[in-house]
C-alpha cells in the first residue's frame, strides 16, 4: 500500500484527477508548440535526433501503460487510472513521429 493512496491523495480523488489534467496539460502545450513550428518552418537543426527518438518511445511505453491501466475502471466510469497517461501520450506521441518525418526528410536531402 502507497503512503498516499487513501483520502485526499487516493487514486480517484479530485486532487488525483486534478494532478492528471495539470500534468496532461503541461506536456500538451510543451510538444503541440513545438510540432506546428517544425510543421511551418520547416527547420530540424536544433533538433537532437537520438533525443527525440527516445522521448517517442517513451511515450509509446506510457500508451501502453495507460491501455494496461485502463482508459475505464473495472465499473466502466470514465476516466479510468490511464486514461490521462494514455491520452497524454498519444498527442505526445502524434508530435514526436511528426517531427521525427520532418527531420528525417531534412536531414536526407541535406546529404544530398
Amino acid at each position: 500500500m502507497l503512503l498516499l493512496d487513501t483520502g485526499f491523495f487516493a487514486q480517484g480523488s479530485t486532487f488525483f484527477q486534478l494532478c492528471g489534467y495539470v500534468a496532461s496539460i503541461g506536456l500538451i502545450l510543451g510538444y503541440v508548440p513545438q510540432a506546428l513550428l517544425t510543421i511551418r518552418t520547416r527547420n530540424t537543426d536544433g533538433i537532437s535526433l537520438p533525443g527525440f527518438i527516445c522521448m517517442a518511445i517513451g511515450s509509446f511505453a506510457f500508451i501502453l501503460q495507460g491501455l494496461m491501466l485502463g482508459i475505464v475502471d473495472a465499473d466502466g466510469n470514465f476516466p479510468g487510472p490511464g486514461f490521462f497517461i494514455f491520452f497524454t501520450n498519444l498527442i505526445t506521441a502524434t508530435c514526436s513521429v511528426i517531427i521525427f518525418v520532418i527531420k528525417m526528410y531534412n536531414d536526407h536531402f541535406k546529404k544530398e
